[in-house]
């Protein structure tokens, strides 16, 4: 019996992901997510739900959460944008799990991701959220790398928009690793500052760029989250020549460089 090269994928045998995540829920929204539907590409939204409950102008509205955001993710962004890291706990914990609270009735699931407000967090602030039913949350600590985080609670991503991320693209396309992963960030209001350091027309370069690669998984935050999850659940033979997949998806693996799909509660041969 010859020795199998077993390697993990994203789904549908892709090698790559590429994920986008906008913080605040600024009224520019409306034209980003366009772009998003435009391109094929998942983005993750992370709101304050207070200001946008109190009707906030320079917020999207209440009444159009649910549908300006679908097929993407709503996810946590503090109930009023705070610095957690200097709040109280019990002030911290309101910020959170109200924040959270207030968005899974406006969005109609649960919701389990997060961003950091002013991307500030200490110890306490990542001991709170594992209490309070977050599974990851993203900072601004950019690492101008394609890696999956190693802690889900400080999830860097690859790079803001303004900095470089056409060229990064280029990298990242050109690469053939296994479970890479661009990940962009920002705000949308930043698209129409006076003399932004990146304009909605290089925007819309970058979604034309990344778009339609048979190779990349379009997802969100918490699909990537969950996909891992599932993937690092799977329980192999001693030979190799089974696997189980306990999770509630479906998971892939490459079988010397060919997809085999691992389905939900089942076994496969190898």
């Amino acid at each position: 019996m010859g020795i199998k090269a077993i390697r993990s994928c994203y789904p549908q045998g892709k090698i790559k992901a590429f994920t986008l995540s906008y913080d605040d829920g600024n009224v520019a929204d409306r034209k980003l997510v366009g772009m998003f539907n435009k391109y094929g590409l998942k983005g993750t939204f992370h709101l304050n739900s207070g200001p946008i409950l109190e009707g906030d102008s320079w917020r999207i509205s209440k009444e159009e959460v649910r549908d300006l955001y679908a097929g993407h993710e709503i996810s946590i962004h503090s109930l009023t944008h705070p610095f957690l890291d200097r709040c109280q706990k019990d002030v911290m914990v309101t910020e959170v799990l109200e924040d959270r609270r207030n968005l899974e009735r406006l969005a109609g699931y649960p919701v389990r991701g997060m961003s950091y407000p002013m991307g500030t967090w200490n110890e306490e602030v990542l001991e709170v959220l594992g209490a309070l039913g977050v599974v990851y949350s993203r900072t601004t600590q950019a690492t101008g790398t394609f890696a999956l985080p190693q802690n889900w609670l400080l999830w860097h991503p690859t790079a803001h928009h303004s900095h470089r991320i056409l060229s990064l693209a280029e990298t990242f396309l050109a690469r053939k690793h296994v479970l890479d992963l661009l990940y962009v960030w920002g705000h949308s209001f930043e698209f129409d500052r006076e003399n932004c350091a990146f304009t909605w027309k290089q925007m819309e370069e970058f979604c034309e760029k990344m778009s339609g690669h048979e190779e990349i998984w379009y997802a969100t935050n918490i699909e990537i989250y969950d996909y891992i999850q599932a993937q690092r659940s799977l329980i192999y033979t001693v030979d190799k020549d089974q696997v189980y997949n306990p999770s509630a998806i479906p998971v892939w693996i490459l079988v010397d460089g060919k997809p085999l799909e691992i389905p939900s509660g089942k076994s496969a041969a190898i």
